[in-house]
């Protein structure tokens, strides 16, 4: 295995691993009533 091939590979573990973290950050129970908050804010009436 050539450097260059174990560079795309590590290079795209740690995307993978980025990537799933940022998802379960985003998508975790305890941040849904901060996530959903804009949109019940928007869907407001007016005063």
């Amino acid at each position: 295995m050539s450097f260059s091939s174990l560079a795309y590979l590590v290079f795209t573990v740690l995307l993978t691993i980025i990537s799933g973290g940022i998802i379960a950050y985003y998508y975790n129970p305890k941040r849904k009533q901060k996530i959903e908050e804009p949109k019940h804010r928007m869907l407001d009436e007016d005063n």
